[in-house]
């Protein structure tokens, strides 16, 4: 579903027109449009912190599935529905970053239609190859590629994902050149790693594991800037074979509300997320999943969205400079 600027205009404005103050709210069931299937790991997220967010707010949770468009879906749903000032939503970083550069008629600015509440968590990506691969750590992978430009090919899980485009900052970053093969899941790149069909992917820990634990694949580096603790012995790529100190790529979810939303409201569900977050037993349960627990303010969210935007943005550019 496609809204138009002007529906959703109108739609923010009429939520919002009498706006509820903070400790009034909410005084109806709050609904959660995530823009990916149940079980997915946005939804499994989204209900993490849903479940005691609820009891926060002693009010009922509606956890609203709106797959499609890489997530985008779900955020049209959200303004679609605002109406009424209980609809909110959960997003991963694309949605919000790289999408208003890479769908076409994308139906929201994010700038005006969004209001930030609280990043959730945050995921590296790490860098895998085979096992038995030539590459023995980073520096020699980096050699490989200098060695040859173009030689060396890496998997994604389709064009302008977040793997395909870490892949992308990595090479304009160690300054190698690599062939991006893409696929449409973390399992046909590993199985492609595995039987020497590619010889790398940027993939997240969790789909590596497996194979690494079987013996089938290594991690060279990771992309945070510090050890990750779910890999914690996997060493990370900023400031390692000649790649410069800040290189950082990182997936995340957040809470976002329709632009327009109560500033106190936005405050309150900031301060209980944050509070949720914080709770050691919520930290494993992401952890468990491959996500570090993040929070912070809406501001912090803002920062994040505005410095990923001008980042990948920067990365997108080079990609079509290059066509």
């Amino acid at each position: 579903m496609t809204i138009t600027r002007r529906a959703i205009l109108a739609l923010s404005a009429a939520a919002f027109a009498a706006p509820a103050f903070a400790q009034d709210w909410p005084t109806e069931p709050v609904h959660v449009y995530v823009g990916f299937p149940a079980g997915s790991s946005p939804d499994l997220l989204a209900r993490i912190v849903t479940e005691p967010l609820a009891e926060k707010l002693g009010q009922p949770i509606v956890v609203e599935n709106k797959p499609g468009a890489g997530g985008v879906i779900g955020i049209q749903q959200m303004l679609a529905n605002a109406e009424g000032g209980h609809a909110i939503g959960t997003s991963i970083n694309g949605p919000l970053t790289t999408s208003p550069r890479l769908v076409p008629d994308l139906g929201y600015d994010v700038a005006a239609y969004i209001a930030p509440i609280a990043l959730v968590a945050t995921s590296p990506l790490v860098l895998a190859v085979a096992a038995d691969s030539e590459a023995a750590d980073l520096q020699g992978f980096v050699d490989l590629a200098k060695a040859e430009p173009g030689a060396l090919s890496y998997g994604s899980v389709g064009q302008g994902s977040g793997a395909h485009l870490t892949a992308e900052l990595f090479d304009a970053e160690a300054g190698v050149e690599m062939l991006h093969i893409p696929f449409t899941s973390y399992a046909e790149v590993t199985t492609s790693i595995i039987g020497h069909e590619i010889d790398a992917g940027f993939m997240a820990p969790s789909a590596a594991m497996p194979q690494v634990e079987a013996g089938k694949m290594r991690m060279l580096g990771v992309t945070s800037a510090e050890p990750f603790a779910q890999v914690p012995d996997v060493p990370v790529i900023a400031g390692n074979a000649g790649v410069p100190g800040d290189f950082k790529a990182e997936l995340w979810n957040a809470f976002i509300a329709p632009a327009g939303t109560d500033p106190a409201v936005i405050e309150r569900l900031n301060t209980e997320i944050n509070a949720i977050l914080s709770d050691e037993t919520v930290q494993q349960k992401l952890l468990d999943m491959g996500w570090q627990a993040a929070g912070g303010s809406a501001d912090d969210l803002a920062a994040r969205i505005g410095a990923d935007t001008a980042m990948w943005g920067a990365v997108i550019d080079r990609i079509e400079a290059a066509k």
